[in-house]
């Protein structure tokens, strides 16, 4: 009796599933990466938005301090001195000496995005420049972003005080306090101001300008910043020898990086004119500052400025040309801090990429 032929290999019988198998693994893998990649996408966000508006606000109270006290002696234009009178102020007034007026400053934000989006709906304002722009569409843009930081400018200037105000004699105001002194600052109504208070029409264009030269400079140095890293990646990795994990982070941290940059220089840039800025709106509100000079005691605010070119020439005479740059130091060590977070967030998301991959 003849045996019966062999069977066919079962390899050969199973053949289209081993492909399959691995297909779906390859697809199972890229939508974990995908996963992974918003995630740390929104972590990274995330992590630069909280060191911009939560970390960096005691060096943000600190300067705000140095520039609007024109008693002091010492200027503060180094770190060191810097960490030494955040130290005195923590010691004798408690942490809240260092985070006062964070609430406020997150109520200005939202002020000036609602603001934004209102007046850009009822008028023809554009809110974003095309790449196919022109002089007109520009200036329609500026005009927009004008109007919004006039509209903001009494809840900065509420906010400004609630920074700067002194914890030892600073009652426990609510979260909307900002928004209530800036509608008051408007109506004339709220906390009696001393004659030596500036009217808003006479802040508008201090105002205006720091904000919109803030605006333009920052977009510049942010597009500029970004197209050198477009290019440095481009030619620094080709794209078909470009790992998963490098091509993510090629994704993410340009961006945050240009950012980066376009913030300090629009800060290092402007800062004569915001000390300049905080002075007049601080002007004439009966605050009440610490000394930064002892960390322990306490100053009034009794400058008697006529307007922006007269503050600018008292300023020049009196205190030097060093007196516009007044709390520097706490400058370099906010973006020092926010350098180093974007290292340390680099860091952890190039091991978790690696590990997925």
């Amino acid at each position: 009796m003849a045996c019966p032929p062999p069977p066919p290999p079962r390899a050969r019988r199973r053949s289209p599933f081993p492909a399959a198998a691995a297909a779906a693994a390859a697809s199972a893998a890229c939508r974990a990466r995908a996963r992974l990649s918003r995630f740390a996408g929104f972590g990274i966000g995330l992590a630069s938005l909280f060191t911009e508006n939560v970390l960096a606000h005691p060096c943000i109270v600190l300067r705000r301090q140095c520039q609007v006290n024109y008693h002091a002696r010492h200027y503060h234009l180094t770190p060191f001195t810097v960490i030494n009178i955040m130290y005195s102020f923590n010691k004798t007034q408690g942490p809240r000496a260092l985070w006062k007026g964070m609430g406020s400053t997150f109520i200005v934000q939202g002020v000036t995005l609602g603001a934004e989006g209102i007046i850009s709906e009822f008028t023809p304002l554009p809110r974003e420049v095309s790449h196919k722009w022109n002089p007109k569409q520009i200036g329609e843009h500026l005009l927009l972003k004008s109007l919004t930081y006039i509209v903001a400018m009494p809840f900065y200037s509420a906010s400004l005080i609630e920074t700067v105000q002194s914890e030892i004699i600073r009652d426990n105001t609510g979260i909307l306090e900002c928004v209530k002194e800036g509608i008051g600052r408007v109506i004339g109504l709220g906390v009696p101001h001393s004659k030596r208070l500036l009217p808003l029409l006479s802040l508008i264009f201090p105002t205006v300008l720091h904000g919109v030269l803030h605006y333009i400079i920052s977009s510049i140095i942010q597009k500029i910043v970004l197209l050198i890293l477009k290019r440095k990646t481009y030619h620094g990795h080709p794209a078909e020898s470009t790992s998963p994990v490098q091509s993510m982070l090629d994704a993410y941290f340009p961006e945050l990086i240009a950012n980066f940059a376009a913030s300090l220089c629009s800060d290092v840039i402007l800062y004569p004119l915001e000390t300049v800025l905080h002075r007049l709106h601080i002007q004439g509100t009966r605050t009440i500052i610490d000394n930064t000079d002892l960390g322990y005691e306490v100053l009034p605010i009794n400058t008697q400025y006529e307007g922006m070119r007269d503050c600018i020439n008292t300023i020049k005479q009196e205190e030097g040309m060093l007196g516009f740059y007044k709390g520097f130091g706490a400058v370099i060590i906010q973006y020092t801090l926010h350098a180093a977070v974007l290292q340390i967030t680099k860091i952890i998301y190039s091991t978790l990429l690696q590990n997925s991959v």
